[in-house]
């Protein structure tokens, strides 16, 4: 199967889902802002083929952030996606090398001083943004003891022809990180730009620890990721990627970086990371760059995040009191990723409260509002939703605060821990039962339906608006 990001791409226009722009934009100045506004008016991604100042490349943007275009990623229905991620993620496919002839990343190759950042078309996201980012680079770095790969995002900031900024939060790879400053070396590290959805989900899944993601992108397509060796480090990558940036860190790596637009949806504080001194550059001849969207929702980055975590709640909340009648988990990238909304049908009282606290507490830090609707609420229609914590929300007894509970690191709203960084906080979590009442009263539970329109489920519109 083709594992690039550029045939993913063909698939979104085929069918109607992109919207490509031939006219002049600039990456530092508008790019993001169209694409933005190309998904919230119209519902599509975008792709932008004249690019101030880049004559050679191309830009994507907003491709993965709603069930539609990652169903179209992996060639599943839209209702199918979270089922076929958690069924395919249980077998793992090992990668497979292929010669460095055969790799399309190995088309251009730049060393030395011919590596220069400046003429990536990164682009320049949020209005507070210091300068333009590389949001979609994926790491792959390995554990210096078991040389286990290891996947993960990093944003970059572009601070010179031959160095990124590079933000480690404390999960897997600071921990890999943190053994090569043990051995004072620096890290090797490549930085994967563009590729196959199923490799981007890949990156921001949270596996076990040695877990090398790269088999679970191959569980995904069905198929090897197919690798080439890189040119200065001894690591492997995609070999249908667009751009690879091959370089290190240094084990005392410490630079000002940010602010940057969050996932959150807002700004973090301006603080110090780690930085990566690239020594080479591989790319395709004419590299297709992704600008990954990250700040005000929606954007990709919230899809991604978001996605992995429906599809980790998923499995965690369908062992709950020994099973959940669990029919939709949407965890809201429009809300930060912090708020998710459970769907279930209750088979006695109290078990929507039940959901809902496993939903705090699940494998992501992320959410911090869990909000339970009944099987007639249309779990991805915020309408429905808000319809249901008006109208079936008895503040009383069915709203719960839970203080001085772990929140997730860019909850701003919530108190950083005395004496540590911005990474741990504590707050309040908050449960909503906007489930109908009365389980064991069907009579009752019929006054809090809503009033559709008559025979809604059985109208086509298609079968009565005019031809085309």
């Amino acid at each position: 199967m083709d594992q690039s990001i550029r045939g993913y791409l063909a698939n979104l226009e085929q069918q109607g889902e992109l919207v490509r722009f031939r006219k002049e934009v600039d990456p530092h100045e508008n790019l993001t802002a169209i694409g933005w506004k190309t998904f919230d008016r119209l519902g599509k991604a975008s792709l932008f083929d004249n690019l101030t100042g880049f004559p050679d490349w191309q830009v994507c943007n907003q491709i993965l952030i709603d069930r539609r275009k990652w169903g179209i990623g992996l060639g599943v229905a839209e209702e199918d996606v979270i089922e076929t991620f958690n069924t395919r993620v249980k077998s793992p496919i090992d990668p497979e090398m292929v010669d460095a002839a055969g790799a399309p990343v190995k088309e251009v190759i730049l060393k030395g001083d011919e590596v220069d950042l400046t003429k990536v078309p990164a682009a320049w996201t949020s209005e507070l943004d210091p300068g333009p980012f590389i949001a979609s680079g994926m790491a792959i770095i390995k554990d210096p003891d078991t040389g286990i790969r290891n996947m993960s995002i990093h944003r970059q900031q572009i601070m010179g022809k031959n160095r990124t900024g590079y933000l480690i939060c404390p999960r897997q790879a600071l921990r890999i990180y943190q053994k090569y400053q043990e051995r004072n070396e620096p890290m090797p590290v490549a930085m994967v730009v563009g590729a196959h959805p199923a490799i981007y989900f890949s990156s921001s899944y949270t596996a076990p620890y040695g877990t090398d993601e790269l088999t679970v992108a191959g569980a995904l397509m069905g198929e090897p990721v197919r690798m080439v060796k890189c040119e200065t480090i001894d690591i492997e990558v995609p070999a249908e990627a667009e751009m690879i940036l091959e370089g290190e860190i240094p084990p005392d790596a410490h630079t000002p970086e940010g602010p940057f637009g969050e996932g959150s949806g807002g700004y973090a504080m301006e603080g110090f990371t780690q930085y990566l001194d690239v020594k080479c550059i591989t790319r395709r001849e004419k590299p297709i760059f992704y600008a990954m969207q990250c700040g005000a929702p929606m954007t990709d980055t919230q899809a991604l995040v978001a996605t992995a975590i429906d599809m980790l709640l998923w499995e965690h909340l369908k062992n709950v009191e020994g099973g959940l009648d669990l029919l939709d988990l949407r965890c809201l990238g429009l809300a930060g990723m912090m708020a998710v909304v459970v769907k279930l049908r209750p088979r006695v009282e109290g078990q929507a409260k039940t959901a809902l606290m496993a939903a705090l507490s699940g494998p992501q830090m992320h959410p911090k509002l869990a909000i339970a609707v009944d099987e007639d609420i249309d779990a991805s229609d915020m309408r429905q939703v808000f319809w249901s914590l008006t109208t079936r929300v008895h503040a009383e007894r069915d709203v719960i605060k839970i203080p001085n509970a772990r929140t997730w690191s860019l909850d701003n709203v919530s108190d950083i821990v005395p004496g540590q960084s911005a990474m741990h906080r504590i707050g309040t979590k908050t449960i909503i039962d906007a489930t109908k009442p009365a389980v064991t009263d069907p009579e009752g539970r019929e006054r809090f339906t809503m009033a559709m329109p008559k025979n809604y489920d059985s109208v086509d519109l298609a079968d009565f608006l005019p031809d085309s």
